[in-house]
């Protein structure tokens, strides 16, 4: 079998979870620069420019995210059907460049400024003395 095939049938046959991270698409440079990373993964909220396709230089904000599909629809990005109706179109995120994070995500900033999420300092209850000896009694 050739490599090729064996590539598309991997990425055909993927779990969830791989499929999630396939979803990648590459920070504009000023972003690079702040983060030191060149890709992240597209989630709702997120503002992107479209670099290639029909849709090519349209700037928009992330509506949709699908795995299945392994793209994302995009505000003010639909065509029209011939009775009228208008529907999203999905674009691939290898074809798209983020130009604005969502940064409601506190886990997902701190992974991309470097820390490490799972060691962030938890809030600890302060028990005092006097709560400490009536416990003992």
């Amino acid at each position: 079998m050739k490599p090729t095939k064996m590539r598309n049938q991997m990425i055909y046959r993927a779990s969830y979870q791989t499929k999630s991270k396939q979803l990648g698409s590459a920070l504009s440079k000023d972003l690079h620069k702040k983060y030191g990373k060149k890709s992240v993964r597209v989630i709702e909220g997120d503002s992107v420019t479209i670099l290639r396709g029909e849709f090519k230089g349209v700037d928009g904000k992330v509506s949709e995210v699908s795995t299945e599909k392994s793209s994302v629809a995009i505000e003010g990005v639909k065509k029209e059907k011939t009775k009228g109706d208008k529907f999203d179109v999905f674009i691939h995120t290898s074809n798209l460049v983020v130009t604005s994070l969502n940064t409601e995500d506190k886990w997902r900033m701190a992974k991309l400024e470097g820390k490490n999420p799972s060691k962030q300092p938890k809030e600890t209850k302060v028990v005092k003395e006097s709560e400490k000896k009536e416990d003992e009694k």
